[in-house]
């Protein structure tokens, strides 16, 4: 309702909001909790840590937290 609330202006050094990235992988194997994919390492990502996925020109890539792969 108002804007420029005190909650509000403090919120973003509380809580920032989480940075998205699209990111091309291979997947190699797929569990009912987690995708194995192969980035530089295979890594393990969970599946409640993907927003989405797309297949773009053949390629998988999933919308993850940056953090998640780097």
């Amino acid at each position: 309702m108002y804007p420029f609330t005190f909650a509000n202006l403090i919120r973003p050094l509380t809580h920032p909001k989480p940075h998205y990235i699209w990111v091309k992988v291979l997947i190699l194997h797929e569990t009912g909790k987690a995708i194995l994919v192969s980035k530089d390492p295979k890594i393990w990502i969970p599946k409640s840590r993907i927003a989405k996925i797309r297949l773009k020109n053949s390629v998988f890539e999933v919308y993850v937290e940056e953090h998640i792969i780097e």
